[in-house]
């Protein structure tokens, strides 16, 4: 469903078109999500819909009509990654205990490489490289999503490209 027709509908019937809201955003926003904060990013997806339900209900039809639904979602997802990093930052860690007396399936060994690779990344590089090769996200609704100038963006992206690449030959 194109994002102008959905939000025309989001302005005229809030309930019945927020299904498709959620359909047409809810994996790119858990793919992005769980790139960024792994096994938190299905609740974070889920206070991410209902931050947006919520405010939509409260906004003019006009105001829906005119959204920009990607990058606004994605305004609302990566706010929340953000407090979300900074509210665990200020508790406890908890200690990581392990069986080493049973045996464990491991997760799917390209998986892990992948997700450490990104985690080698700065953080700014490792959101900008997973909204645009992950999600898909164009510049522009990258830079509205994360607050920056759009080359800031490209920039990020590239140079989490070229760090990426470097891990790979590392690698090898």
């Amino acid at each position: 469903m194109v994002m102008e027709q959905l939000c025309d509908r989001l302005a005229s019937d809030l309930d019945s078109a927020f299904d498709d809201l959620v359909g047409a955003l809810g994996d790119d926003v858990y793919s992005g999500l769980k790139r960024m904060h792994g096994d938190d990013a299905a609740d974070l997806t889920q206070e991410t819909f209902i931050r947006a339900y919520r405010a939509l209900g409260g906004y003019e039809p006009q105001r829906i009509k005119d959204l920009r639904l990607r990058g606004w979602i994605w305004t609302i997802a990566l706010n929340l990654g953000r407090n979300h990093v900074r509210d665990r930052s200020r508790r406890p860690q908890p200690v990581e205990l392990h069986d080493v007396h049973s045996i464990a399936d491991p997760e799917p060994m390209d998986e892990a490489l992948w997700q450490a690779r990104l985690d080698a990344l700065p953080a700014a590089q490792r959101r900008a490289v997973v909204l645009r090769h992950v999600v898909g996200l164009s510049y522009a609704e990258m830079s509205a999503a994360l607050g920056r100038p759009e080359g800031t963006v490209k920039t990020d992206v590239s140079r989490g490209l070229t760090r990426l690449k470097k891990l790979i030959e590392e690698e090898a």
